[in-house]
């Protein structure tokens, strides 16, 4: 399966096929300096099957987790490359989830004022929150992803295999955002959630209609003027309950899934609830929800008048508004019996 993606200097390809991380030089041009940027809770041997196609290969593997997301990783990936006499003829390969692909990138716009750049996601989460779209980033001063650059890769590949080599939490995490797509998107896809069909032949399907319903909104808005703030529904609340809580105590898209209670119509929410619970989402904060609040400024997404929202009144649809601090904790506060 494959599918094309505009954006306003061209397009690329994604990708979806089981098996292609051993034949991954047919539709990446690997024959040149490759710069393969992985994390220890990668199995290594998918970076080393990238190796084996490239001309001249070099693996930088970082520590897993948000703190590798630094200006420390991003130079640790610059400093790697002028050593080794990259130029802007060579490229950069993502091969893991959400942290590496947002380092990656950043790396690759940034080095010699950009070259290429990949994404192999290797997560369901990286898959469908962050593999289309050509946002990059890293952490700064205790504020997620502050800084970074709007940059498109040249490609983009998932190999439904990977799925063989991860937790079923990690699993159901990254399909959070499946829901967060279907909710605001595709009633029919929910309602593919609703009736507890999934299964690991259905993944890959379900992974690629929501990186299509992704990519759909990122072609119409590349900078998030608009329509793509759709996708930060689950994000504004999400982002401060993962800031509040201690360090893996979370994964991201169970954030997500806690930030998309309060943000939904009550008929919504009681079809929301049960799918949640069918796929080990949580449906309860482990803390005290007003631990989470004093992060909900930090959000880059907030400007003049306040931060703009999304709810889900009907599944299928949303409704963008803007809410002062005072409101966006109100309506925190008004659903705290949601969280059950």
């Amino acid at each position: 399966m494959q599918f094309s993606v505009r954006h306003a200097l061209g397009s690329y390809n994604v990708y979806c096929e089981r098996g292609a991380l051993s034949h991954i030089g047919d539709h990446f041009a690997l024959d040149r300096r490759v710069l393969i940027v992985t994390d220890t809770g990668v199995p290594a041997e998918y970076a080393k099957a990238v190796a084996k196609c490239c001309q001249t290969p070099t693996i930088v593997t970082v520590a897993q987790g948000e703190e590798s997301k630094s200006l420390a990783g991003l130079e640790l990936l610059c400093e790697t490359m002028l050593k080794n006499d990259f130029t802007r003829s060579d490229c950069v390969v993502a091969v893991g989830g959400g942290v590496v692909g947002d380092l990656a990138c950043f790396a690759a716009s940034a080095y010699m004022r950009g070259i290429d750049f990949y994404n192999v996601p290797t997560t369901v989460l990286s898959a469908v929150d962050s593999s289309v779209g050509g946002k990059s980033g890293v952490n700064f001063n205790g504020v997620k992803n502050i800084l970074g650059a709007f940059y498109q890769p040249k490609g983009v590949l998932f190999d439904a295999d990977v799925l063989k080599t991860l937790p079923a939490r990690q699993i159901s995490a990254g399909l959070a955002e499946a829901i967060k797509m279907a909710l605001t998107f595709d009633a029919p896809l929910f309602e593919t959630f609703e009736r507890g069909e999934v299964n690991d032949a259905l993944y890959e399907s379900l992974i690629f209609r929501a990186v299509q319903l992704k990519a759909a909104v990122v072609e119409k808005d590349e900078r998030e003027g608009g329509l793509r703030k759709t996708l930060n529904f689950g994000h504004t609340f999400g982002h401060a309950v993962e800031a509040a809580g201690e360090l893996g105590l979370l994964h991201h898209g169970e954030c997500v899934a806690l930030g998309m209670i309060p943000f939904c119509s009550e008929a919504v929410y009681k079809r929301l609830l049960p799918v949640l619970k069918r796929f080990d989402l949580p449906s309860a904060i482990p803390f005290d929800m007003e631990r989470a609040f004093p992060y909900l400024t930090h959000d880059k997404k907030w400007g003049k008048g306040g931060v703009d929202c999304i709810f889900v009144r009907e599944i299928g649809s949303f409704e963008i508004k803007k809410l002062t601090k005072d409101e966006l904790l109100k309506t925190i506060t008004d659903a705290k019996n949601r969280f059950i």
